[in-house]
Order: C-alpha cells, then structure tokens, then sequence
C-alpha cells in the first residue's frame, strides 16, 4: 500500500514500544477533542456564570450519546479494516471502505434529521429546569448542525487508525482545537453571544478537522477514494460491516444511554449538583481519556495480528497492555484525588462553594477506581477486534445496568443521597471486568484461534500494509 505515517504494520517489532507509539497520538489527539467541549465549559462557567455551566455542561451528556452512534460505527468498521490490513488483503480493504462510507453516512443523515425534530422531547426527558431549558436548547441546536463533520472526522480517522496511521489525525485535531479556543474567546468574551457563540465556535472546528481530514485523505492515498472505479455493492460486505459496526454503535450507545439516564437522576437534584456533575465529568474524561484510547490502539493492535494469525504475539500483547493500563491509572488516580479542588476551580468560581464541594466529592470517589475503567476499555476492545463485538456490548450492559440501577437505588435512600450515584459507576466497572476476565479464561482457545486447524503464527499474503 502507499506510504504512512505512524507506526504502520503492529504485527511485528517490540510489543509494548509498539503500542505504546502507536497509541500515543491517539492519546493526544483524543484529549485535544476533549477540549471542543472543555473549552465551552471553562469559558462559559468563567465569563457567562453557573446557570449556562449547567446548561453547556449538561448538553455534552447528550451530545456523547448522539455523536457515539456515529463513533461507535466507525470504530466497528475500524476493526474490519485492521483485520484486513493483517491479512494484507488490499481489495478486501477498499471493499470494506467504500460499503463502510456508503452505510456510515446514510445513517449519519438520518441521525441528524432525528435530533432536530426530537430536541424538545429529549430535553423534557432529561429534566432540564426550566431556568436553563432555554439557553440548553439554543446551545444544542446549533451543536448539532456538526454531525455530518462528526462523521467524516471518525470515519476517516478510524481508517487512518487501522491501518497504523495514528498521527495525521491528532495533526488535524491539534489545529482545530485551538481554532475552537480561540473562537470561542472571540464569540463568548469579544462578541458576547453567550452560549450560542460557544457553540458556534466548536461547529466550525468540527468542520475543519472533519472536511480537512476527507481532502487530506482523498489527496493523499487514491486508494482510499470511495468512487475511484465502478462500484459493485456486495450483500456479503454489507453484512460484514454491520455485524462489526452495528454491534459495536450498540455498545457505545448503550454505555452512553446509561450515563444519559444518570444525567436525567443528576437533573432532578438541582443546579448546584448539575453544575458539580458538568465541571467533575469534564474533569473526569479527561483523566481517564487516555486509557481509552490505549484500549482502541490495543484494538488495532489485536486485530492486525488476529488477522495475520499471531496469537502468541496477541498473548503478550494482553500481558503488556493491562500492566501499562494499570501503571496510568493508578497515577491518575492519586493526582485526581489529591488536586479534585483545584481541578474543580478551573471550571468554577471559588465562591461557589456548594458546588466545589460536591465536585470535589464526586472526583475522589470515581478518581479512586480509575484501574476498573481502564481494564474495561482493554475488555472492549479485544472483544471487538477478535471478532466478538457482541461480548462487548454485554459486558457494556453489566456495567452501564449496574450503574443505573444502584443510582436510582441508593439515590433514593435520604442518608446516602446524590452520594449513591457516585458510587454506582465503580461497582458497574468492577462487575464487568469480572466478567470479561472469566470469559476470556473459559473461552481463549477459541477467542484466539488455536485450537486444531486455527490460528497460526505468520499467515497472510506477500502484499505489505506496513509503511
């Protein structure tokens, strides 16, 4: 295949330096997409006050769910295109590519005609006060003009991705994160447009690192065009893809529902705790935002040399992985419980003290547990690139179930109060990698393909996927 940057073919080289560098941009670039919505946070709850913190920190709930449909697609289509990168099968990768972009947008279309003509019911379901409905909605309609640029971004970063490219797309994200600072400094402070301007701002660098990256692509690599040549759609194909990215959009959008229906239980405590849960989840992503993506580049890691019949590779691979998960988290964790409240004054006035305290509360109780998340994102991903897409989604079920359930639970209970719902989210974590450990022990013969006539080292054809 053409030339790339990035770490290329991860079925051969140094196992933990392999992934490592491949995952460091995806690293760096998710946590520079964090700042879309972080920027919009800080800047609001500085300049504009606690009442459109609540509303611009509580829409990013709904946004993740809406946008982790489409992310959850172009992940599942990921998967097959790193499969076929260790295959080296170049005409299975264009197939998959061109059935991928076709399927991925149709939905897309329809995904952002529904929230428009959905936004009030949504927004009635989430509880949304009344004193922050307005500024919530005007914020959100605006937001969601970006969907179509969410797409192109996540589809063509995760075709990047699969096939070892992992730089170019934290190059765009880089750019566009601080185009999004700086317009909304423009918008917010200079121009005064309130939360409108905040989100104007993260729709314009949505379609800079979206369009950017489909021209960047499309110039690049002829390859990767979606109509270079007559197109000859396979029933085979469809069906293919959308096992793999069905399956893995259900996982994402159950994970994010869950965490939607804990956003409507927050709502009905109030602004303070609503302005808490916006600043803290912030805060919070952030700080576990890398282990996620280490989990994704384990994932193309895993399935390159799934399809390129590793599994001995793939074996230290899991050995190597869950170390360096547990190593970040556990010094995450430590500074996430011993700077909660500076981190919280970031987002909030040190006036506001209500506030402070019940963020500060709600750090150290999730800060705490960070190993369980990130063993998590590890479970997700193997699953999904050893074509088991569907035990993630169960294993997404048991969390994401366990969390809604005891927040509505011990919730309830006077003594114990929003406390409960704090305290739902590791337990979810904990019960769910129990269970994807146990699977993995019963079923790694299978998982792996080695059992008699299954997989094998080396394997594929002489056609190169590395740089």
């Amino acid at each position: 295949m053409n030339n790339r940057r990035g770490a290329g073919d991860l079925t051969c080289g140094p196992i933990t330096g392999t992934m490592l560098r491949f995952a460091f941009p995806m690293i760096l670039g998710n946590l520079l997409q964090q700042l879309y919505n972080v920027a919009d946070t800080l800047i609001v709850g500085q300049f504009i006050g606690a009442d459109a913190l609540a509303a611009v920190g509580s829409s990013y709930t709904l946004m993740t769910f809406l946008t982790s449909i489409l992310l959850g697609l172009c992940m599942g289509s990921g998967a097959v295109f790193s499969i076929r990168c260790g295959e080296k099968d170049e005409e299975g990768l264009k197939d998959s590519i061109l059935h991928s972009f076709l399927m991925i947008a149709g939905l897309a279309v329809v995904l952002n005609a529904a929230v428009f003509l959905l936004m009030d019911p949504i927004l009635h379901f989430l509880q949304v006060p009344d004193g922050i409905y307005g500024m919530m909605r005007e914020y959100l309609w605006i937001i969601f003009m970006g969907i179509l640029a969410t797409f192109l971004y996540n589809f063509y970063a995760s075709l990047l991705r699969a096939v070892g490219d992992s730089v170019t797309p934290l190059i765009f994200l880089g750019v566009c994160a601080l185009l999004n600072i700086v317009l909304d400094l423009v918008f917010v402070i200079q121009f005064r447009w309130g939360v409108a301007g905040a989100a104007g701002a993260t729709v314009i660098a949505q379609f800079v690192s979206g369009v950017g990256l489909l021209i960047y692509t499309w110039s690049r690599f002829p390859t990767y065009r979606i109509f270079q040549e007559k197109i000859r759609l396979k029933r085979r194909i469809f069906r293919e893809i959308g096992q793999f990215s069905f399956l893995t959009c259900l996982q994402q959008s159950v994970m994010n529902l869950g965490i939607l229906m804990v956003q409507g239980l927050v709502n009905s405590f109030g602004t303070v705790v609503m302005a808490a849960f916006a600043a803290a989840v912030k805060i919070d992503s952030f700080a576990y935002m890398p282990v996620q993506d280490f989990g994704n580049a384990f994932s193309t890691f895993t399935a390159q040399n799934y399809g390129a019949r590793k599994a001995e590779r793939i074996r230290k691979g899991i050995k190597s992985a869950v170390g360096c998960s547990v190593l970040f988290c556990l010094v995450i964790s430590a500074g996430v419980w011993l700077f909660a409240e500076p981190l919280m004054l970031l987002f909030v006035r040190p006036e506001e003290t209500e506030i402070l305290l019940v963020g500060v509360q709600y750090l150290r109780i999730e800060g705490a547990c960070y190993c369980g998340i990130g063993c998590l994102f590890l479970l997700y991903g193997f699953y999904r690139a050893v074509e088991r897409p569907g035990m993630s989604v169960v294993l997404t079920i048991i969390s994401l179930g366990t969390r809604v359930v005891l927040a509505y639970v011990l919730s309830s209970v006077p003594v114990i109060g929003v406390t409960g719902i704090w305290w739902s989210v590791p337990i979810g974590w904990l019960l769910a990698d129990v269970a994807g450990f146990i699977y993995y022990r019963i079923k790694k013969t299978v998982l792996l393909r080695t059992d008699p006539g299954g997989m094998e080292e080396g394997g594929g054809s002489a056609l190169k996927c590395s740089k």
